[in-house]
């Protein structure tokens, strides 16, 4: 297998190589960047590109390890027993699999995305090495093992919150997705809007690419927001106009709602523009 672009995923030269290498190691891929980077899309990619089934598993700060392998509900158990239900002998009843067990029994080889592992506790990692690590796991409550019947191709995210552990790191292969360059960029618009206007977008990415470079904005807008702003405009003749006749000195573009999160950057942005209207007089 070879990862490629597609028609609605554009991948660098460096993403294609990290993607190919991780799957001839078997090793997890893990992927960093900037929030909106496609990190996730990414693993929606593969899946496609592999003509297989991606299995999901958003992790939270409260997500323990032991949840991806399965969960007991010891207390169903004990209400059924109480109330005499069928089956309540049998242990197998109450347990519920989770993703790894999902991708570990599936007859197919499947992409397993790992989303935002920074999320959870500094422990969460290392729980998982082993798992990872000898594709199997054990339930103890049956005393059977579940070993992978195909080794499922594992994407791991990362924000970037957390540090995560150098046990954990070794097995995994690293990459980190730099944020795309203006032609990168380009490229990315035209898969998502191919007949838009050159106008539009060449003003668009001057004015995106100056927010992102404003010194001191809390959140620089993402690769997502821009094609939100961007499909926004494109819907907004006025907005557009607006865009094209902008003036510097103004704090603002047009929709800056898709673009810019919170009042401090709102703030420090109309700050920069007042300074800026000062210079001029």
């Amino acid at each position: 297998m070879a990862f490629d672009s597609s028609s609605t995923y554009v991948a660098t030269e460096a993403l294609k190589q990290a993607v190919n290498a991780a799957v001839t190691l078997q090793r997890p891929l893990l992927i960093k960047g900037e929030p909106g980077t496609g990190k996730t899309l990414l693993a929606e990619e593969l899946a496609a590109s592999l003509d297989t089934r991606l299995i999901t598993w958003h992790i939270k700060s409260t997500t323990k390890a032991a949840q991806g392998l399965y969960e007991y509900d010891a207390v169903s158990r004990l209400r059924d027993s109480q109330l005499g239900i069928e089956g309540v002998e049998n242990v197998a009843n109450y347990l519920h699999p989770g993703k790894l067990w999902e991708a570990f029994t599936s007859d197919e080889r499947v992409v397993l995305l790992i989303d935002e592992i920074d999320k959870a506790d500094i422990e969460f990692p290392n729980d998982l090495l082993q798992e990872l690590d000898r594709m199997e796991f054990h339930v103890y409550e049956t005393g059977e093992t579940i070993r992978a019947r195909q080794r499922p191709v594992v994407v791991i995210t990362s924000n970037n919150e957390k540090e995560l552990p150098d046990a954990f790191l070794r097995r995994c292969f690293f990459h980190y997705i730099d944020f795309p360059d203006k032609q990168t960029m380009q490229d990315i618009v035209d898969v998502h809007f191919p007949e838009i206007a050159p106008r539009l977008v060449g003003q668009a990415l001057e004015v995106f690419f100056e927010l992102r470079e404003a010194p001191g904005l809390k959140k620089k807008p993402s690769t997502s927001e821009l094609v939100d702003w961007l499909k926004l405009l494109m819907a907004d003749e006025l907005a557009q106009e607006a865009l094209y006749q902008r003036d510097p000195a103004r704090a603002l573009p047009p929709l800056a709602g898709a673009l810019v999160k919170n009042e401090q950057d709102t703030q420090l942005l109309e700050r920069l523009a007042f300074m800026m209207r000062r210079q001029r007089r």
